[in-house]
This record gives C-alpha cells, sequence and structure tokens, in this order.
C-alpha cells in the first residue's frame, strides 16, 4: 500500500466542488486557506472545526490548526483572487498521435453504456455536479487515505486531460499503473463483464478526453 498521495491536475476544475483526492474540505478556495495557513505556516486565519478531533487529528489539534488567529491576518486578503486564475484553466487538448481516433469513438459508447463510467464522470464535466464523492466500499478498494479525511471519502476526479498525467500510476496514490490497470479493476468492481476489445477502445477513448 502507498501512502503518498499525488497531486491533482491543476486545470479543468471550473464547476467541480471538489479537487483533490480526499474529501476534506470544498473548492479552491478552501485549500487556497489551507495551504497558505497551515502547509506554508502563513500568518493568517483559519477555521475548520473538524481538524479539532483530537482522536483523528492529534498534531492538528496540538498546533491549533482548527482553529488558527492571527492578528494582523496578512494572508486572507491576498486570497480572493486566486480561484478566479485558477478556474480559469483550460484542459489541455491531447496530440491526435496519442490516441487511436476510431477505437475513441468506439470506446465513448462503452464510457458511456455498458461500462457505465458516465454514470459517476458525467459529460462534460467527467466528474459529478455536486459533492462528486463516494466511500471506499463503493469503489472496491481500501479506506486507508479516505479515513485520514474527514469526509472518509475519495473524490471522483475530473477525466478530462487525463492524457497529461499518464506517468506515475492512477487514483490518489498511483496504485494502478495504467488506464488498462484501472479498467480492469472497474470491470472486476462492477462486475461488467468488458471483452478485451472494449477494454482497449475504452483506454484509447479515456486518452483522447
Amino acid at each position: 500500500m502507498r501512502s503518498s498521495v499525488l497531486l491533482t491536475e491543476a486545470f479543468g476544475h471550473a464547476g467541480h466542488t471538489l479537487h483533490t483526492a480526499g474529501g476534506t474540505g470544498g473548492g479552491h478556495t478552501y485549500w487556497n486557506a489551507c495551504v497558505a495557513n497551515l502547509q506554508l505556516r502563513g500568518n493568517g486565519n483559519f477555521y475548520d472545526r473538524r481538524l479539532m478531533d483530537e482522536n483523528k487529528y492529534t498534531v492538528a489539534v496540538k498546533l491549533g490548526f482548527g482553529d488558527k488567529r492571527i492578528n494582523p491576518d496578512m494572508v486572507t486578503d491576498k486570497l480572493p483572487t486566486l480561484p478566479f486564475y485558477q478556474l480559469s484553466l483550460t484542459v489541455p487538448k491531447p496530440p491526435v498521435s496519442l490516441f487511436n481516433k476510431d477505437a475513441a469513438i468506439r470506446g465513448m459508447i462503452v464510457f458511456n453504456g455498458k461500462a457505465k463510467c458516465a454514470s459517476c464522470h458525467v459529460p462534460p464535466l467527467f466528474t459529478e455536479p455536486g459533492w462528486n464523492t463516494h466511500k471506499a466500499a463503493e469503489i472496491c478498494i481500501d479506506d486507508f487515505h479516505a479515513n485520514r479525511a474527514p469526509d472518509s471519502s475519495y473524490v471522483t476526479q475530473g477525466l478530462a486531460g487525463l492524457w497529461t498525467h499518464m506517468k506515475g500510476g492512477f487514483y490518489h496514490d498511483g496504485r494502478f499503473a495504467t488506464l488498462m490497470d484501472v479498467v480492469n479493476h472497474y470491470n472486476d468492481c462492477k462486475k461488467l463483464s468488458l471483452s478485451e476489445s472494449e477494454k482497449k477502445d475504452l483506454v484509447e477513448y479515456l486518452k483522447s478526453l
């Protein structure tokens, strides 16, 4: 089991509620404040009562992360414009040489139909509008990282621009080395009975997003 968490893509988050692997907070607004004040130790204010649970977050409680108050606050007034920039970052288009176009067209049909991918990765966001999380049992994996987040869930990551992070593995911790590994996992988890050709077409479609 891997203990580290991969960074998510920085683009294409307009319309998403949650952006990181675990359902810890909200979107960019929450994480900008969290990173600036807690991780970068900026001189500003931050509040999250969930981080006051000493049974779950002993270190956070000890450091006062759940209710950090600094006067004068040198952080908060710098943050409001940052999400506008972050949400303006559009999804880069994949090079046509990266995928087989005909197979990708067939894969789109599998994605939206037999494979049931679109039930969670809803086009055009390719995640869920609203609170886009799932419990570990729903996706047939362990809850190690999910339980480190107050929401105890994993975020349904957007798939647009998936081609830009083909190295380092997939899922929050890179546990699946290839897209085919991911497809095989869901084929087993959801009992989809996909044929080998359907799996290959689905992979080509994922590379085309």
